[in-house]
Formats: structure tokens, C-alpha cells, sequence
């Protein structure tokens, strides 16, 4: 996909299987299942997807999936079929020396687990040349997380970055190169941040877990695993309504089957419509 000189890609790490009802929240099963039918334990599978962007020279990667550092009864209870992100890269012809910056929305393990690899029993980065960006705010809460979140949290995924000097803590929005914004959108969690991408007046804008699927389009569809999920309907309320006014295409980070879609509002309701991604 090109955002003028700005070029695109969607990439996987592969699939994870969560319970349907943590991802929908108060919506009663028998509506969230005609969306997103559950296995026999009650798990729905979602898309680990990260985006590849080439823009002013530079090789940007937004997320990096949940990696192969979980260990084998981890990988069992999250249904884990990468990590495929490394072979995502190569079909684009890169290597991960390649990356030249990392963007973590947030630092729960499905999202940051590809930051850092085992090499020798030691913990290092996955992309030696990246620099990587992510909230401050959101890595000073991962050091210490609550009971409700701690099991979202490995510290190997982003403290091995930060003592490497690699990590860059942000402490509100940021244009990290031009054409690439960070946004913070509190809801999820106190500070995850959205990725803006813009070149050639266009618009994409990545919305992480504020809207981690087509499904969770309509405005009470939320998570159970949001922090404040009255922040995350207000900000719905905000940033749907200014996608659908410009015209900005939408990625979604955990849509299995529709990772970019254009969205329009039908009488009353958002609809998303797919893009082609190849």
C-alpha cells in the first residue's frame, strides 16, 4: 500500500488464541460468537499483525508479535502459532539487522514478545540496528504492573532494550520521522499510543488495542482486559468519526481476516471495507 513516497505492509507473527469473553467485554456471548465463533474452550483467534513501513529512507516495524521466548504450556494456553514475523520479513527481502526503527504501542507480550530473542541464554535485541520507541508512562507501569495486568507483562520482551540504550522513552505524542506519528490513546491502558502514518495526503492510522479488531467496531464492543474502559468508549467516540471524515485507512492489529479496511458509517453504524493486502 503507498501513502505517496510512503510504503506500507502488513506482516504476521502468526495467531493467538484468547477468551472470547475477555476480548468482548459485557457484550453476552451469543452476539460476539456470530462474529467471532469460539473454539471448545472458549478461545477466539486472532491475527498477530505488525506493520512494515519504508518512509524517508528509513525501515519502520509498528509491533513485533509475541516472539518465541514463552515457554511450551504458555504457548499451549495462547494457541501460539509463530513466531512468524522473521519469515514475514524475508519474503520482503530483509533481515531483522535491516529494521531501522521499532514502534511498541504498548508492551503487553502479544504485542512487544518480538522485540528481543535468546542468544546463548542471553536475552538481546531482535533488531541490533533499531531504535525503539514506546511510552514512558507505559514502561514505568510494565516495571511494576498490577495484580489485574501482570500476566500481560515480560519484562524480557522490553528491559534488555532499555539497558541496551535502545529503547527511547516518550512522554506524550511524537513524531518519531516525518510522515510517522505516535498518539497517545489512553483506555486499554494509561498509555498506549496509536501510529499515524501520512505521505501523498493520505492517511493510515494504526489503532492497536483500542480497536484491536473489525469486531470491536461498534461502540460498546470493548475489552475486558481495558484498564479504563469509559476512556476507551470516548476515545472510540473521538477517532472513528475523524477516520471516517478523512477517508484515513484503518489497520487493525488483531484482525486474523481483515487487517486494513477503509470504514464507512450505514445508518448509524461503522462498516469496515477490506482492502487488499498481498
Amino acid at each position: 500500500m503507498k501513502l505517496g513516497d510512503i510504503e506500507l505492509h502488513i506482516l504476521s507473527d502468526g495467531h493467538i488464541l484468547l477468551d472470547g469473553g475477555a476480548m468482548f467485554g459485557v457484550i453476552p456471548k451469543p452476539m460476539w460468537e456470530k462474529k467471532m465463533p469460539p473454539d471448545a474452550r472458549n478461545r477466539i483467534t486472532l491475527g498477530l499483525n505488525c506493520v512494515l513501513i519504508h518512509a524517508a529512507g528509513k525501515r519502520i516495524l509498528v509491533e513485533t508479535g509475541a516472539g518465541d521466548k514463552m515457554n511450551a504450556k504458555l504457548r499451549a494456553i495462547y494457541g501460539l502459532d509463530g513466531p512468524r514475523l522473521a519469515d514475514s520479513l524475508r519474503d520482503y527481502g530483509l533481515q531483522p539487522e535491516d529494521i531501522d526503527i521499532v514502534i511498541d504501542t504498548h508492551l503487553h507480550f502479544d504485542h512487544c514478545g518480538g522485540n528481543t530473542r535468546v542468544e546463548k541464554d542471553k536475552v538481546i535485541a531482535t533488531f541490533p540496528n533499531a531504535r525503539y520507541y514506546a511510552q514512558k508512562g507505559e514502561y514505568d507501569h510494565a516495571l511494576h504492573p498490577t495484580e489485574r495486568d501482570q500476566a500481560s507483562y515480560f519484562q524480557e520482551n522490553f528491559v534488555p532494550i532499555h539497558e541496551a540504550g535502545r529503547l527511547t522513552l516518550l512522554e506524550s505524542d511524537a513524531t518519531i520521522i516525518p510522515g510517522i506519528e505516535v498518539i497517545r490513546v489512553p483506555g486499554h491502558n494509561a498509555d498506549m499510543q496509536c501510529v499515524k502514518i501520512t505521505g501523498g495526503e493520505k492517511t493510515a492510522f494504526c489503532f492497536a488495542d483500542l480497536i484491536p479488531t473489525t469486531a470491536h467496531l461498534p461502540l460498546p464492543w470493548i475489552m475486558g482486559y481495558d484498564l479504563y474502559p469509559l476512556t476507551t468508549l470516548a476515545n472510540k467516540k473521538e477517532w472513528i468519526p475523524k477516520v471516517v471524515r478523512e477517508g484515513w485507512l484503518a489497520l487493525f492489529v488483531h484482525d486474523a481476516s481483515v487487517p486494513a479496511a477503509y470504514l464507512r458509517e450505514r445508518e448509524g453504524q461503522w462498516e469496515a471495507e477490506p482492502v487488499e493486502v498481498r
